[in-house]
């Protein structure tokens, strides 16, 4: 399957759609996933630093590569850096670090995890010098606010080309989405599902039995026709495959209003700007 691209500010393509690996454990279990995952069509993987899997992240992909399933080149692989008040030779060090644990010599995109409290400069600038040696094909940032993004703008000579948020139906953030798409910033959503509690939500099941799918394909598709890459997880093959089975179908613009409508800011994860790194 081929889907879609998204093209970054930078001129850079991505899949509009990804596998993400939040919350699941180092382990032979992750690196079938990932192999699964690219066997099924998918060419975008995202972990982080934090997520402690990059190892397995990085054996799927290799294994995936070796049997011939695909090629390096036609991977984006994704990781962010956990900025816990890191200076600049640390977040480069940190940069180092995943790509030996993922066995491989760049990545696609690198973000910045969280802003912090003001924890974010030092990196940024770390993240520039990468970007500006050819080390990493693209930097960008996650849960940033507005304020966040105009100071990267203001005062920093490169531009995040991503900014990967919390954002499904019960949180649609509405400002931040308009902010990037005025300054060419690429949205990507984690979190889609709201770690599963939309899934036994009327409004969404009943827009899921007119067009035949389930509930995670309804949101995923919403997603994508609000010009959002997202990144779904799971371990299990046939909702692996069921997340990228999304394009024999649209939405309504009366159903994306009654999926728009079903926001009250509503989170599954931390506010950005009461995050606290100890957590």
């Amino acid at each position: 399957m081929t889907f879609q691209t998204k093209t970054l500010n930078n001129n850079i393509e991505m899949p509009e759609l990804g596998y993400g690996v939040f919350r699941v454990d180092e382990g032979p279990e992750l690196v079938g996933a990932v192999k699964t995952a690219i066997k099924k069509g998918y060419r975008s993987i995202d972990t982080a630093a934090i997520y402690g899997n990059e190892e397995s992240v990085g054996q799927g992909v290799k294994e995936a590569i070796e049997e011939g399933l695909v090629t390096r080149d036609e991977l984006f692989i994704t990781s962010k850096v956990w900025n816990a008040g890191l200076s600049y030779d640390e977040t480069i060090q940190a940069y180092e670090t995943s790509l030996s644990k993922l066995g491989l010599e760049y990545l696609d995109l690198y973000l910045i995890h969280w802003p912090g409290d003001n924890k974010y400069q030092e990196p940024w600038k770390a993240l520039e010098t990468l970007y500006k040696e050819k080390r990493v094909r693209s930097i960008g940032v996650s849960n940033f606010h507005v304020k966040h993004l105009e100071d990267l703008r203001n005062n920093f000579e490169v531009t995040p080309v991503i900014n990967q948020i919390e954002f499904h139906p019960r949180l649609t953030q509405e400002e931040v989405r308009t902010y990037c798409e005025q300054h060419n910033i690429q949205v990507e959503a984690w979190s889609p599902l709201m770690a599963g509690e939309l899934l036994d939500n009327e409004t969404i099941s009943s827009i899921a039995e007119k067009h035949n799918k389930s509930v995670a394909q309804v949101i995923l598709r919403w997603d994508l026709q609000h010009n959002v890459i997202t990144i779904p997880k799971s371990m299990n093959e046939k909702r692996i495959e069921a997340n990228i089975d999304l394009f024999d179908f649209e939405l309504t613009s009366e159903e994306m209003k009654q999926l728009d409508a079903l926001n009250d800011n509503a989170r599954s994860g931390p506010n950005p700007d009461e995050f606290d790194f100890k957590m």
